[in-house]
């Protein structure tokens, strides 16, 4: 029989890798205007709730890898699911658990159904017809059924055009029988979000108060986040310490101006900042009183989307120890001094200079970066970062609070927001549950089941079981390094194998009891496509011990494909309260077993075992920075095999395709320094297995290197800390 004929809307379909890359058709932009404006409600708003979105989909068959099943429940109109050309196919949900099932709502493409019934099941193969038509209108039906399931489908009987069935969106709303009443989204923001404006009296004192509070209270509970209004403030030196987070409100940094400094420094430990951890700038302009600002940090403090008008001192008072930070989405008009800082990653950025560097300077898409010289100078520049996607954040339009949610780029260079508005979406603070202190589980877990996203405020959040985000383009969103503590060795989150979601800015610190893992990206075996769409973990942190006793076997593990890790620092403590080489155990910092994983500011230490263990094809790391554990007692303890030491980061030998930039790893065996590591990197030499600019470092001779990379390199020797590199391997 002849071949059923190609349907197309837009381009046709490419591929962009060797595996399921599709491009979705595309409607014309009247049917787009006019399917959004008989969508239903916002979910925060809707009732009964919307139950669908981001659940597991499956489906009878699909057209072609751009009109996945998925896509029916994304929350996204302008992706679809489709059939094959022919009679009958069915789309099917799982709602997760049994619900009262009170709506459904069909949003059909051009290729609707003229015949189809809405099934519902308790168990997936007993069904029952809750409703039947044969006359079926297309556009966008709502209808009012009645029922109890678990799973709900429509089956597709009759198609009304020569194509099959085409969804944009398929949303099933109702209750979960026994989740209590609705969850409220939005609401005030709880007493550790100071909000200013430039006619609040004493801004600077109440700056000057939290400062003391927070300067060295680097194991502390008390979390604060400080948002400014639009507006110009003066003559303000806002000092930030520990589980500190200052923003603008502004869509862009130029609208809140601060005529006066974001200071960090090192007093507090004797001009020493290389445990300036945990605290963040965002979204500010500033016009530094003597025309450089200070952001003398180390791991965990992001600064981002912000906007120097002058110069920036990445070193404390007096050019002590500085060790290592990120830059991101910041415009710094002019130079840039790391000065003693000894690595540094800046990403998608724009400077007027930079100074010099010391082992490892790495830019992505940094407009004025200097030109690679690793080793000396120590740089490493790519042109552009190949997918990046700026961090959620929490902004004012008007009097209302909302939350824009950047749109991704490929090959970015230079900021987000330098031509004017940016790109992506704004969601209002009704469509999140803003979690305060003393927030159960269960509750985050029935705020995300009902589509809220969540809005974490400064606190510390014990959590007695997993938090499952399982709802595609969700957001997690953490203001003041609010911090989640996972109780009787539970998981603290897991996600989904779903498109877009979007975990930023909090802590996760383990609890006594040991956890297997403390933060999953998707399922083992998760193999869904989530290129056009990916996950982000961005300026999520991972602490075990340090605050107390913690332990986890893994701290992270990522198994969704095209997952971008941006700006991570996963921590076995090394001082700090409930620190030992068992006390404290972690054989695994973070583990990557998706393809296509990219990530930007790696920054991964201490762990008993390996620091970093790659398992999926085509990953990308741009920028890492590792210290290997100091506590282990001696020789035998790291032992591998016949190996001497675990690598800080690992490429699997089944890997084909792998590629790394500005990678570096130090020891400093201050219990045995005699310990020696064979090597910093290991990886199989494949052609398409490729590393540049990567250093390994002896810190005063306590413990040293064989190599760098599997054999090659020079070994480290000496008191005299200085670096053995290798250009490019292999």
């Amino acid at each position: 029989m002849p071949a059923a004929p190609t349907r197309q809307l837009g381009p046709p379909p490419t591929l962009a890798h060797h595996r399921r890359r599709g491009t979705v058709a595309l409607i014309v932009t009247a049917m787009v205007a006019a399917l959004l404006g008989l969508l239903p409600a916002a979910p925060a708003q809707a009732a009964p709730v919307l139950l669908s979105q981001g659940r597991t989909v499956t489906a009878s068959s699909e057209e072609n890898g751009g009109t996945a099943a998925a896509n029916a429940v994304d929350g996204n109109a302008g992706t679809r699911w489709s059939s094959a050309f022919s009679d009958p196919q069915w789309i099917q949900v799982d709602l997760g658990a049994s619900a009262t099932v009170s709506q459904v709502v069909l949003a059909w493409e051009a290729a609707y159904a003229k015949g189809y019934r809405i099934e519902l099941s308790g168990n997936g193969t007993d069904w029952t017809t809750a409703h039947s038509t044969t006359t079926g209108p297309g556009g966008t039906e709502t209808l009012n059924v009645s029922g109890t399931a678990r799973y709900v489908r429509m089956y597709g009987t009759a198609r009304a055009t020569q194509y099959g069935y085409s969804l944009w969106e398929f949303k099933i709303y109702g209750t979960t029988n026994g989740g209590g009443p609705e969850i409220p989204g939005g609401g005030d923001l709880g007493p550790n979000v100071l909000v200013f404006d430039p006619s609040t009296p004493d801004i600077q004192g109440k700056l000057d108060e939290i400062f003391r509070r927070q300067e060295s209270a680097q194991f502390g509970a008390d979390r604060y986040q400080l948002l400014f209004k639009p507006g110009t403030y003066n003559n303000i030196n806002a000092q930030i310490g520990f589980y500190t987070s200052i923003s603008g409100l502004g869509l862009n940094p130029d609208d809140t101006t601060f005529n006066g400094d974001v200071t960090v420094d090192a007093g507090w430990f004797d001009g020493n900042a290389t445990q300036n951890f945990w605290r963040s700038a965002e979204n500010l302009a500033l016009n530094p009183v003597n025309g450089t600002n200070r952001w003398a940090v180390s791991q965990a403090a992001p600064f981002r989307r912000m906007h120097v008008k002058g110069g920036l001192n990445l070193a404390p008072s007096g050019y002590g120890w500085a060790s290592g930070g990120y830059i991101a989405d910041s415009k710094i008009d002019g130079t840039v001094g790391p000065y003693s800082q000894q690595q540094w990653y800046t990403r998608d950025s724009s400077v007027g200079g930079w100074t010099n560097g010391v082992w490892n300077m790495t830019f992505s898409g940094v407009q004025g970066a200097p030109a690679t010289g690793f080793p000396n100078p120590p740089y490493t520049t790519l042109d552009t970062t190949p997918v990046s996607r700026e961090k959620p954040f929490l902004y004012l339009d008007g009097g209302q609070y909302k939350v824009f949610a950047p749109a991704k780029r490929v090959n970015a260079r230079g900021t987000s927001w330098g031509n004017g508005a940016p790109q992506g979406e704004s969601i209002p603070l009704d469509r999140f549950y803003v979690v305060k202190p003393g927030a159960t589980a269960a509750t985050i877990n029935a705020a995300l089941d009902q589509g809220l996203h969540l809005l974490f405020t400064p606190g510390v959040y014990h959590v007695d079981r997993t938090i499952n985000v399982n709802r595609a383009n969700t957001i997690v969103l953490g203001l003041g390094l609010a911090t989640i503590i996972p109780d009787n060795g539970v998981t603290a989150m897991k996600v989904a194998d779903v498109d877009g979601v979007r975990l930023a800015g909090f802590l996760i610190d383990a609890g006594p009891v040991n956890s297997p893992t403390l933060l999953e990206i998707g399922p083992q075996g998760a193999s869904a496509d989530h290129a056009a769409n990916p996950t982000t973990v961005q300026d999520v942190f991972i602490r075990i011990g340090g605050a107390g006793p913690g332990k986890a076997t893994t701290s992270m593990v990522v198994n969704s494909d095209d997952t971008i890790i941006d700006h991570t620092w996963v921590w076995r403590a090394d001082h700090g309260d409930g620190v030992g080489w068992e006390t404290n155990r972690a054989d695994y910092g973070v583990r990557v077993h998706g393809d296509d994983v990219l990530a930007t500011g790696l920054f991964v230490e201490h762990f008993n075992k390996y620091d970093v263990e790659w398992y999926g094809e085509r990953g990308r790391t741009i920028f890492f920075q590792n210290e290997k554990a100091y506590d282990a007692p001696n020789q035998a303890a790291i032992q591998n095999g016949a190996t001497k030491g675990y690598a800080a980061y690992r490429v699997d030998d089944s890997v084909n395709t792998h590629e790394g930039w500005g990678m570096g790893s130090y020891c400093y065996y201050n219990v045995d320094p005699t310990i020696r590591q064979d090597h910093g990197f290991k990886a199989p030499v494949k052609p398409g297995v490729k590393f540049h600019s990567l250093l390994v470092v002896s810190l005063s001779g306590h413990g040293h290197y064989e190599h760098v990379i599997n054999d090659t390199g020079s070994p480290t020797s000496g008191t005299s800390t200085v670096p053995s590199t290798v250009v490019n391997f292999p």
